[in-house]
């Protein structure tokens, strides 16, 4: 499978890792062109480099990784039918406040749809640390495999989604439709904690929609 990613910072590269060992093709991007990436193509044997829009043309499914305050910049003519991986979130401090994001009104996930409508997106990638990637993949069967929450409102990308994410070393559990993605955003149980397919479950059911854990709670070691 081709897929483009939007945004080669730590969490794009940590895909694009694990996809190419897969045996899936990658083309990275970011908002700088691909001059400013040759430290990919050491950093990350077999990739492919190339502007936004290329990503965008290339992939059969899109992953996009960039700071949220950017999501209007995505273009739906490019994504138009495309599969997009949402792997954002909202941090206040760094993308300004959003108010219906402030207000609980809708989700992250829910805007990009909304900006994206000819997309199907699928939120996956956002509640996991880029370095636990690569440290937490593990062969489909073993005993310590990581669970990842997938969300999507079209049940065929999500399912491929899924199929993709187990290529890749993780389970996966079905958090629901996009406007359910919350369970997994920033500061919630199952935000960024490594958690098995069982207590993913638990920690998705746990999540109130008003409380947050405390900043910072969800790294190894806090």
């Amino acid at each position: 499978m081709r897929i483009g990613i939007i945004g080669a910072g730590f969490i794009g590269r940590a895909v694009a890792t694990l996809l190419l060992a897969a045996g899936h093709e990658v083309l990275l991007s970011n908002s700088r062109g691909p001059e400013s990436m040759s430290g990919v193509l050491i950093d990350i044997p077999g990739s492919q480099v190339g502007t936004i829009e290329d990503a965008s043309k290339f992939g059969e499914v899109v992953l996009v990784a960039i700071p949220f305050r950017r999501y209007l910049s995505l273009s739906a003519e490019w994504l138009d039918g495309k599969i997009v991986l949402d792997a954002n979130n909202y941090y206040p401090d760094r993308d300004g406040q959003i108010g219906v994001l402030d207000r609980l009104e809708k989700t992250t996930s829910r805007l990009i749809a909304d900006h994206l409508r000819g997309s199907k997106v699928v939120k996956l990638f956002n509640a996991i640390l880029a370095e636990d990637l690569t440290r937490d993949s593990r062969p489909k069967g073993a005993p310590d495999r990581r669970a990842l929450p997938v969300a999507a409102d079209d049940s065929t990308a999500k399912q491929l989604v899924i199929s993709l994410l187990d290529e890749i070393g993780f389970d996966a559990v079905d958090a629901g439709k996009l406007d359910e993605s919350w369970r997994f955003e920033r500061a919630k149980p199952a935000y960024c904690i490594p958690l098995n397919k069982r207590d993913l479950i638990v920690a998705l059911a746990l999540a109130d929609r008003v409380a947050e854990l405390p900043d910072g709670s969800w790294r190894r070691g806090a």
